[in-house]
């Protein structure tokens, strides 16, 4: 478990045969990868933070997987970040080994295999461009939140960082509610009307110490309206959010890009930024996450298609993904969905918005169609 490198320091004692993991009934794609050989070269190879390659497997090791998830965390420290579920060729290998040495490979070793890709991405990433940009990396100087101490928390209530968010002014300005300090029925009413998060229970972000010190360092600050909303130390440093009810996208949107420029704005005055990698975009600690980061979900009631036969598929063209309004792993309740873009990687935070009002627009006209008895085929969409 990634809570110090002693553990690591304890492991060298004994052989790589010995401590390497047995793999032989997984099925995810860090156990696709890992050989004995690539394990001996990188165990005794940690980070500035102290995060080791065990670190970076114990995710996928103790949850053996179903075949499409990863099996990996992605690293405390940007020097270490791995992409394998975005770009599952054989070079990350080599890229992995590189980075944990806090090396870089010659650019044409690092440049990704795109010949089989056909998203944006691929459309406009040549070789000279990705030249040019792969070494402009901002780190922030924190590690993530799998391997973060207490102490070192950007969001830490004892220290005076929290005054960025404080600082914010307009319909902006809010408060900041340290979650040791709610009671149980306060959280439970936050949660309830999703505005809180809840305690990780999944099995993977428990495996990677994403609860350690739960409820430590943990809080949420919201504007008076709570219209903008910023999760601290949840999965990430800070979750930004912007919401409100109706279908007005559009102002949801503008909110959440000028509270996230005012922010972004307050950090640089302190000498931090976003973490940003040329190659991966944005460094979150999900690697689904990668990219953008963006998220942008519309509650809906969809009971008629959302029984449909061709409801996943339509979502998949659509490159929409559903669940419940409970978030992620929950059943839609009396035919109510979370509707919300599938990709973050590929494609800019506006296209990625201007997909969900596409694509809940023409589910709307479906479910009309199907209230009134009448076939949908003709509005099924092609593949974008």
């Amino acid at each position: 478990m990634p809570f110090s490198n002693s553990h690591n320091l304890l492991k060298m004692k004994h052989s790589a045969d010995e401590e390497f993991p047995d793999l032989s009934v997984h099925n995810n794609h860090m156990a696709k990868v890992l050989t004995l050989d690539l394990y001996k070269k990188l165990r005794d190879k940690q980070t500035s933070s102290g995060f080791t390659l065990d670190d970076v497997i114990q995710t996928g090791v103790d949850n053996p997987g179903n075949g499409r998830g990863p099996g990996l965390v992605l690293s405390g420290h940007v020097p270490c970040c791995d992409v394998t579920n975005q770009f599952p060729d054989t070079s990350i290998i080599n890229i992995k080994m590189a980075q944990l040495n806090n090396q870089r490979l010659p650019p044409d070793e690092e440049y990704p295999d795109l010949s089989t890709h056909n998203n944006h991405m691929a459309k406009v990433l040549t070789l000279d461009l990705y030249k040019k940009l792969r070494d402009r990396v901002t780190p922030s100087g924190f590690t993530l939140d799998d391997v973060i101490q207490t102490g070192h928390c950007w969001f830490h209530p004892k220290s005076d960082s929290l005054s960025a968010l404080g600082s914010l002014e307009g319909d902006l300005k809010g408060k900041y509610y340290a979650l040791r300090n709610m009671t149980d029925a306060e959280q439970q009413q936050l949660i309830d009307d999703h505005f809180l998060f809840d305690k990780p229970v999944s099995p993977l972000l428990l495996a990677s110490g994403m609860a350690r010190d739960w409820p430590d360092a943990r809080g949420i600050w919201h504007n008076d309206n709570k219209t903008f909303l910023v999760w601290i130390n949840e999965e990430d440093h800070l979750r930004v959010i912007s919401m409100q009810k109706g279908g007005n996208m559009k102002e949801v949107f503008t909110r959440f890009c000028t509270g996230l420029t005012q922010i972004e704005t307050l950090f640089k005055s302190k000498n931090y930024e976003f973490m940003w990698n040329p190659h991966l975009g944005y460094i979150l600690t999900c690697p689904s996450n990668l990219g953008t980061g963006l998220r942008a979900g519309v509650h809906i009631k969809l009971p008629n298609l959302g029984k449909h036969e061709k409801f996943g598929e339509v979502l998949k063209r659509l490159r929409l993904q559903k669940r419940g309004t409970g978030g992620v792993d929950t059943a839609a309740v009396g035919g109510v969905f979370d509707v919300s873009n599938a990709d973050r990687l590929g494609f800019s935070e506006v296209e990625l918005v201007q997909m969900v009002v596409d694509g809940v627009k023409l589910l709307i006209e479906m479910e009309k169609r199907l209230e009134k008895g009448q076939s949908i085929d003709d509005l099924i969409p092609a593949q974008k």
